[in-house]
């Protein structure tokens, strides 16, 4: 009876907790994909960075509908390059329950190539996409680092890119050592950016301008073509003045000679 009673008050053993299940939707990739002209761009003084030519890279997009949640995600690929995975992201978050929309990801936005315009492209793709459906939507604001621009000139271009788009930016602290951003409605964000500097190139557009590529390289290897034959074609004209000139000299030679010779006599 003792060992009984001793038994049952041990304390029964904890059972662990289970490891909390990542999102359904955390690995989704692109699974649709577009093509992006970047404009060429001349250097910039402040970044230092030297002129910026004409390139192409590839938009992906993914989205999900729920009950509970949407999301759309958007990636930037580029040629010959492999990125850190939360490099070129953007993820919006739109919760049905509490009627919010919420820019991501958390680390923040990470653009490269820097500069160039795509950061503002895909705010603009995010804030399309939830105003096609949940303008009513409130605006999850968020925390700006210090880590997220390090120089006056780049937390300056990182406001003006937000202002622009429709969100607030606000220092609570004199040191400047963080920021606040967000907005009331998703319907006051704005869906514009530097069409210049980002273009969406469609299919026939594609088309178009490899076709144009593909004529004006031909039409350049022509006229390389003639170039080079009117160079074989003074090469050999300079070769016969080189002779018809060493034949004359030889003759004045020679006549130099003879008339040295009758002088003499």
């Amino acid at each position: 009876m003792t060992e009984t009673a001793a038994s049952t008050d041990r304390p029964a053993p904890e059972t662990p907790e289970p490891a909390p299940q990542p999102h359904p939707w955390a690995e989704l990739g692109p699974e649709e994909f577009h093509l992006l002209r970047l404009a060429p761009l001349p250097a910039d003084r402040v970044t230092g960075l030297r002129p910026r030519p004409l390139r192409f890279v590839q938009l992906g997009r993914a989205e999900r509908h729920s009950q509970v949640q949407s999301l759309l995600r958007l990636s930037i690929q580029l040629p010959g390059q492999h990125l850190r995975r939360e490099t070129n992201l953007l993820e919006v978050w739109a919760d049905h329950r509490s009627k919010e929309v919420r820019f991501g990801p958390d680390a923040g936005l990470l653009i490269e190539p820097a500069n160039r315009g795509l950061g503002r492209f895909l705010l603009a793709q995010g804030i399309a996409w939830a105003r096609q459906r949940w303008t009513h939507y409130k605006v999850e604001g968020g925390v700006l680092g210090i880590k997220d621009a390090l120089s006056d000139e780049a937390r300056a271009r990182r406001d003006h890119v937000l202002r622009a788009q429709g969100f607030t930016v606000d220092y609570p602290d004199p040191l400047q050592s963080k920021a606040l951003y967000g907005a009331e409605r998703v319907g006051e964000l704005q869906p514009e950016w530097n069409r210049e500097k980002v273009q969406v190139v469609g299919l026939l557009d594609a088309g178009a301008m490899l076709e144009q590529a593909h004529a004006t390289l031909l039409e350049q290897e022509g006229q390389i073509r003639k170039l080079e034959e009117r160079i074989a074609l003074y090469k050999r004209e300079d070769g016969t003045l080189r002779f018809t000139i060493t034949c004359l000299i030889a003759f004045a030679l020679f006549q130099a000679g003879i008339l040295i010779w009758i002088a003499t006599r």
